[in-house]
């Protein structure tokens, strides 16, 4: 093919049947549509699945990512589309990677985001080395996130629908992923345009529900999954004030996050209470006043930057930010401290503000992701 042909659609200058692409298969309506739309195309579509945990019992699990019956789910794809497909057996280092991490960040008192660890360190760590292994062009998943050629480099953007965004969960996407990843769906404007594709496409997973939970912890008991990873962990102590009065007692500080406020134990009082900071050492849950969540500067780590200058160029930015899934970026002042470590200040002060959460940057305007960090300090 000359040098001067059009590119694809996966921005290659190939013909589709010349250009290999691994879809990273969950078994859901997304990655299945990404994975049958290429392979209409003529793209040589590879799909593959990873088998996190234990397939036993992961069979009972429905409604989590990378179950026994999404396996089953994925395979069917494949076969109803006609490309190849394979399961990958991931649960060691999935384990290592993300739930080990997940017990003891929550036994740190920190509140993680173990989705966010797994893209990090399993899908676009291992299972992208694994599609370079295959010979791909590139790696294709169901995300709802886009990539878009700027004038250096390809550049993270925010999903054309708010409601569906995952740039929260991939802040962590590096340069070299980036150039190697492709977000097929990330222009849709709405979920049911998906599952309309999914039904063009005669897919059996076309009505199959969106999973809610983290995959290892399908019923939402992340508590009892600690427990069993370590023992003890739900050792009882006490609740305290801001003073360090004893207020009452409580069954073990895996059982609280930062801004709770149902299930303390402690009523009968006229102004409501809230966990506002988490003492794993002494095994206390600090409770206090809704004011005192409030939080203007929060410490970031483990940068990951994505704008185009160096982050240590400037001494600040005003950009936005997030520090959780649901809410709406914010304005922002990032102070960056080093090339990995950063002071995030918020314009307007939020509650609840956790260790153990993302803090994620965006362009002022548009949708450009610039990165985004770890929190990693109680206030």
């Amino acid at each position: 093919m000359p040098l001067d042909a059009p590119l694809n659609s996966l921005g290659f200058a190939k013909a589709p049947a010349d250009t290999r692409v691994v879809v990273a298969m969950s078994g859901g309506v997304d990655s299945s549509v990404v994975a049958a739309q290429l392979a209409e195309e003529g793209y040589d579509v590879v799909g593959v699945t990873l088998q996190l945990y234990d397939h036993g019992a992961a069979l009972a699990k429905k409604g989590a990512c990378c179950a026994g019956l999404d396996i089953h789910d994925a395979r069917r794809v494949a076969e109803e589309m006609g490309f190849p497909h394979y399961v990958l057996d991931y649960e060691n280092i999935f384990k290592d990677a993300v739930i080990d991490e997940f017990a003891d960040s929550y036994l740190a008192g920190a509140t993680p985001v173990p989705c966010i660890r797994c893209n990090e360190r399993v899908k676009f760590k291992d299972l992208l080395e694994t599609a370079k292994d295959l010979d791909a062009d590139c790696m294709a998943t169901g995300h709802y996130i886009q990539r878009k050629m700027g004038p250096q480099k390809a550049e993270l953007h925010s999903a054309t629908d708010a409601t569906r965004d995952q740039s929260y969960f991939l802040f962590s996407t590096t340069q070299e992923q980036l150039d190697f990843l492709r977000f097929p769906l990330g222009h849709l404007a709405s979920k049911s345009e998906t599952r309309a594709l999914a039904a063009k496409y005669g897919l059996p997973v076309a009505d199959k529900p969106d999973s809610q939970d983290i995959c290892f912890v399908p019923d939402g008991n992340y508590a009892s999954v600690i427990e069993k990873l370590r023992p003890g962990a739900a050792d009882p102590g006490e609740i305290v004030d801001m003073e360090g009065n004893i207020l009452g007692t409580h069954r073990g500080v895996i059982h609280y996050t930062i801004g709770q406020r149902r299930g303390l134990g402690i009523g009968g009082r006229a102004d409501p209470l809230y966990v506002v900071k988490l003492e794993p050492d002494t095994r206390r849950v600090v409770v206090g006043p809704k004011e005192a969540l409030s939080t203007a500067i929060v410490p970031i780590r483990e940068i990951n930057w994505l704008g185009d200058e160096d982050m240590t160029s400037r001494a600040d930015w005003h950009l936005k930010v997030k520090i959780r899934s649901t809410r709406p970026p914010r304005d922002a002042i990032l102070r960056p401290l080093s090339a990995t470590e950063a002071q995030v200040e918020l314009l307007t002060p939020e509650e609840g503000v956790s260790p153990g959460q993302a803090c994620v940057f965006y362009a002022p305007e548009g949708s450009r992701v610039l990165g985004g960090g770890w929190i990693w300090r109680g206030y």
